[in-house]
């Protein structure tokens, strides 16, 4: 906190230098690359990443592979920006070779190229190794180079590609667009069922036809939104673990398993029987282990992530951070199958944290600090390899030495931060955005706490405008972030970026509620049931305590924004307070009832609400806005998409109806397109302008 509060006060030290820089647009934005994991080298002499390129004229996302190398220099292209596009670098084992993910030819295949380990250069030309029709994505190297594992979505009854091209062509040509369903998750995400499961597929790395290890109705890995692979070689290449969810009805099931299936062929093995989550199976460079992440409790997307380790000699499992009360996250073995690297968010930031396997009851010990992803050792095990950001900044590829400072300060386990003395120093490998974020003046993370509901302790943070004057009164823009599990922090976001909130003279304050994460479980788990309740009068608290505490903050010109759970918040607030000027509502739950009946993972409903609103609907209409529509009184801004499924865009339209019909100053921003996300480059265009708009019209922000 110390360190901090120095930034802060060095950065006002500044104000005159930082004068000269302009405000953050969203322009600005889109120039920024948006950087993927990094992959290191077999020799360890390079870092492979890919960086996402925004055309906005041509309303497109391209990303290209790039290379650097670990022991720092420039970052250059490995291929050409003007070229098709390519992602997913990953070295062959011997690093003479990558594979990445390319449409250059129509669909999306695995391509394979030679690479100069000397020099870092692609050489000859790419070539083209899966030729599937439903596409190739996911790719990894087998253990000796000789195949490559890969994902793609095929019709379960179909014994060849030929089935399944003749299958698609016919759903095309077909004039007939009808769907029939006879089971629940016929929708997902942005799409419905069309009939296929993603399977994981063998092919040489020499090309040819492509066998599936995984057939069947189920999906191997299961649908994910990001993160690490949930499968992997074994270091002897003779079986492959994955996860996958077997369970019958999908939509009310969160219990994936481990499983492992031999290379050669053969009958899955099922090696956990959590009724949970397990998944991102990693099996130790000795062979002896696989490392996963599980969640004891079935039907519940936001129990602890817990770090697992499965002999695989004797089947035992061994939970390696029973009292450890953080989520794993991001993690990887050492090369001397020792230690396992793992991120956690904490208090708004996601630490490097490390654990050693050989000890037992072992405390994880924090590492480096900030907010991190995707570590990764270098094969002498003297470097680590991550992605920072910040609020200020998008990732860049870092790296840290593997060494422990010495100092006398004691840390007690249980500890989930570290003194700085105990920290490994972190600098950057990469600085692909410094000359666009040179001339901007962004303004750092401030972080306060205050009594919250039940007077326990919540975080909030602040961000100032650019030019702050503390002589000045600033409008106010109060961010409240979705998830509901879910947690603002010094994180970089596109869609909702609170250092562009702030660039037009705003002060933005955002509250990490009852059921954000990086606090503990219990903390967590307070939401569950109490939607309305805990999280609502914390924010009420956390704003007061900000009003009170900061006295440039107008709390006359206040307007609060959410998406997702922040929307359904926004309802909520609009019927049990006046104390804002307006209200921007994003994919928001208007009427829980009706919400249950529209989406797909049931399984988040029934456990947020205690069950299903025919067992009950007392829980259900408690917490409903709708049902507080005669306190109406805000003008609120609606936004939804067409391809929402997670919170179907009927909640809009009836929210957006509800306040018509009142007459109360309302707009409805509606995109065709879009899902629960926006993602296309025009359209968030458009959502920023719509809802800054928005803010400054009944802020009356002056110009």
């Amino acid at each position: 906190m110390l360190r901090r509060i120095i930034v802060i006060l060095f950065c006002c030290s500044l104000c005159g230098f930082a004068q000269g820089k302009r405000p953050f647009t969203f322009e600005g934005m889109m120039q920024l690359k948006r950087i993927g994991e990094p992959i290191v080298s077999p020799d360890g002499k390079w870092v492979g990443f890919s960086a996402v390129d925004i055309n906005y004229d041509q309303n497109t996302r391209k990303p290209h592979l790039w290379i650097v190398p670990v022991a720092g220099g420039e970052a250059r292209r490995l291929t050409p920006a003007s070229g098709p596009g390519e992602d997913r670098i990953r070295f062959s084992p011997d690093g003479k070779r990558i594979l990445f993910e390319s449409s250059r030819d129509g669909g999306s295949q695995i391509w394979v190229q030679d690479f100069d380990t000397s020099a870092g250069n692609l050489t000859g030309e790419p070539r083209k190794l899966t030729t599937i029709s439903t596409e190739a994505s996911g790719g990894i190297w087998s253990p000796d180079g000789k195949s490559i594992l890969f994902v793609s979505e095929v019709y379960p009854d179909c014994k060849d590609d030929a089935c399944n091209k003749q299958r698609d062509e016919e759903q095309a040509k077909s004039k007939v667009k009808a769907k029939i369903f006879t089971e629940l998750m016929f929708r997902h995400w942005n799409h419905y069922f069309d009939g296929k499961y993603s399977h994981l597929f063998l092919v040489s790395a020499d090309g040819g036809v492509a066998r599936d290890l995984t057939p069947g109705s189920h999906e191997v890995p299961p649908f994910s939104l990001g993160g690490q692979d949930q499968y992997q070689f074994s270091p002897d290449g003779k079986e492959v673990a994955y996860s996958s969810n077997i369970d019958e009805v999908q939509a009310t099931s969160t219990n994936s398993d481990m499983f492992t299936v031999p290379t050669a062929g053969g009958e899955a093995k099922k090696i956990t029987t959590n009724p949970g989550s397990d998944g991102t199976p990693i099996y130790s460079p000795d062979g002896k282990y696989i490392a996963y992440r599980s969640q004891l409790r079935g039907g519940y997307e936001s129990d602890r992530f817990r770090l697992m380790l499965y002999d695989r000699a004797t089947g035992k499992i061994t939970d390696l951070t029973p009292n450890f009360d953080r989520w794993v996250d991001s993690m990887v073995w050492s090369p001397d199958s020792k230690t396992i690297y793992f991120t956690a968010e904490n208090e708004g930031e996601a630490p490097i944290y490390a654990i050693n396997v050989t000890v037992p009851n072992a405390w994880p010990q924090q590492l480096v600090d900030g907010f991190n992803d995707s570590p990764v050792p270098t094969p002498d095990g003297k470097t680590l390899v991550f992605d920072q950001m910040s609020i200020a900044a998008p990732s860049e590829i870092y790296t840290a030495p593997l060494m422990f400072p010495q100092c006398r300060m004691a840390v007690l386990p249980g500890t989930y931060k570290y003194p700085d003395c105990l920290l490994t120093k972190a600098r950057p490998l990469t600085t692909l955005n410094e000359a666009v974020l040179s001339k901007v003046q962004m303004q750092p993370l401030e972080s306060f706490w205050f009594n919250g509901a039940a007077k326990e302790k919540v975080q909030g943070f602040l961000l100032r405008p650019p030019n702050f004057d503390a002589n000045k009164k600033y409008p106010v823009k109060f961010l409240i972030h979705g998830g509901p599990q879910g947690a603002w922090g010094d994180d970089w976001s596109y869609r909702w970026n609170p250092e562009l909130f702030a660039a037009n003279g705003y002060v933005v304050i955002m509250i990490n509620f009852h059921g954000s994460t990086g606090y503990g479980q219990k903390f967590i788990d307070a939401i569950n049931g109490n939607w309305g309740g805990a999280p609502y009068q914390d924010l009420m608290l956390g704003l007061d305590y900000a009003e009170k505490n900061y006295p440039f903050v107008n709390k006359d010109r206040e307007c609060a924004l959410g998406a997702s759970y922040g929307g359904y918040a926004i309802n909520w607030i609009e019927g049990h307070t006046a104390r804002f000027k307006c209200l921007v509502s994003h994919d928001g739950m208007f009427n829980t009832e009706s919400a249950f009946g529209t989406t797909e993972e049931l399984w988040f409903n029934e456990w947020e609400f205690k069950g299903t609103p025919w067992t009950n609907r007392e829980m259900y209409r408690k917490w409903s806005p709708h049902l507080s529509a005669t306190n109406f009184k805000t003008p609120l801004l609606v936004v939804h998409g067409q391809l929402d499924y997670r919170l179907d865009v009927s909640e809009g339209f009836q929210l957006f109806t509800t306040l018509q019909r009142l007459k109360i100053p309302s707009k409805m921003l509606y995109f065709p397109d879009e899902g629960h996300w926006v993602l296309k480059p025009q359209n968030s265009r458009l959502w920023y302008q719509t809802v800054n708009d928005w803010v400054d019209q009944w802020t009356k922000l002056t110009k």
